[in-house]
């Protein structure tokens, strides 16, 4: 295997990781669930679902030459708004977003099979590094979308008690309910002895 094959399966391999995980945090929620906001900035859900299928088509359709073959994003990725993408239409389903998420991701990874890491590229929105290539791309989306799941694991831990980062890897130590409420009061204790002052 060349180099260039080595890294673009490690680059595959980690944005397929975060996909997953954001995957993960959306699914199984009610519509309701799904959609309320938990922050003052009205973080939610299938907003940041719905941001990153918008975001795939974006980096690596739009930014590549390549056709969008989906019409409601291209439509989307005309609109000169930076909150429409975090606005999923209420005719959407929970179930249509992520479905909308699956065939980004289906978008991107038949560019990747078909271009190399070296492809240039064009981010219209960028200041710095507005010519570039795929491989940058690829480490951008890999930073955003686990930025975003991370968002996610504290938005769904708020809205239903679900943590860990994917199904096949909780990547959190397999504590009894009340374990974890001892490591919060833990934590709560530390945190009071520290404000306090001398």
């Amino acid at each position: 295997m060349n180099s260039e094959n080595s890294t673009a399966t490690l680059l595959r391999e980690y944005l397929n990781d975060a996909r997953e995980a954001v995957i993960f945090k959306a699914e199984k929620l009610s519509e309701e669930l799904a959609r309320r906001p938990m922050t003052p900035t009205g973080t939610h859900i299938l907003g940041v679902v719905h941001h990153l299928a918008v975001t795939e088509y974006g980096y690596f359709g739009l930014c590549l030459n390549r056709n969008v073959d989906n019409e409601y994003i291209s439509k989307l990725l005309e609109i000169d708004d930076p909150q429409a993408d975090f606005l999923p239409p209420a005719e959407f389903s929970v179930a249509q977003i992520i479905d909308l998420y699956r065939r980004s991701i289906s978008f991107a990874e038949t560019g990747f099979d078909q271009l190399e890491l070296e492809s240039p590229a064009e981010v219209p929105w960028w200041n710095k590094h507005r010519r570039t290539t795929l491989e940058r791309l690829m480490v951008h989306m890999i930073a955003e979308t686990s930025r975003h799941a991370g968002h996610l694991d504290i938005v769904r831990e708020l809205l239903d008690g679900l943590a860990g980062l994917r199904p096949e890897a909780m990547n959190l130590p397999d504590y009894s309910p009340d374990q974890w409420l001892e490591q919060r009061r833990v934590i709560e204790d530390i945190a009071r002895r520290k404000v306090t002052p001398a």
